[in-house]
C-alpha cells in the first residue's frame, strides 16, 4: 500500500462525524422541537378558549332570535337542541324559523363537550345561563367559559 492510499484513508475517516457529534446534534434538535411543541400547545389552548367564548356569544344571540320569534326562550327540557330543530315538547314554538337558529356543531365546545344551558338563569335571572366546562371538563372550576362573568372568562 502506498503512502498516498494510507493518507487518503486517514483523511476519509477524519472527514466524517463521530458518534458523539451526531448524538449532540440529535439532542439539540430534540430540545428545540420540545420547546416548539410546548409553545404551539400553549397557543392552541388559548385559541380554544377564545373559540369557546365566541361560541357562547353565538348561542346567546341564537337564543335571543328564538325568543324574538317565539316570545320565549326554549325550556330547560327543550334545551339548546331547540336552536337546531323545532321542539315537539310543549310549549311548541309559534313562529319557529324552519332553518333553525344555529348549526348543530355550534352546540359543542372545542373540547368535545355540550354547552350547558339553564333557564331561568341563576347568574342572569332575567335571561339564561350558558357555559362550557372548559379544558378540564369539570363543573364550577376556574377555567369554565360562561356568559355571566367577564372576570371568570379572562
Amino acid at each position: 500500500m502506498s503512502r498516498r492510499d494510507t493518507k487518503s484513508k486517514r483523511d476519509a475517516r477524519r472527514s466524517g462525524f463521530t458518534l458523539i457529534e451526531i448524538m449532540a446534534v440529535v439532542m439539540i434538535m430534540g430540545m428545540l422541537m420540545g420547546l416548539l411543541a410546548y409553545g404551539i400547545n400553549d397557543r392552541i389552548q388559548v385559541a380554544r378558549r377564545e373559540m369557546a367564548k365566541g361560541q357562547v356569544a353565538r348561542i346567546e344571540q341564537a337564543l335571543d332570535f328564538y325568543q324574538l320569534d317565539n316570545a320565549r326562550y326554549p325550556t330547560a327540557d327543550q334545551g339548546l337542541q331547540a336552536l337546531v330543530s323545532r321542539p315537539s315538547a310543549p310549549p311548541e314554538p309559534r313562529n319557529y324559523n324552519p332553518a333553525g337558529y344555529i348549526k348543530p356543531d355550534g352546540l359543542e365546545d372545542p373540547w368535545g363537550e355540550a354547552f350547558r344551558y339553564r333557564i331561568p338563569g341563576e347568574h342572569n335571572p332575567g335571561g339564561v345561563d350558558i357555559w362550557s366546562l372548559g379544558p378540564d371538563t369539570q363543573e364550577g372550576t376556574e377555567d369554565d367559559i360562561t356568559n355571566w362573568s367577564a372576570v371568570r372568562n379572562g
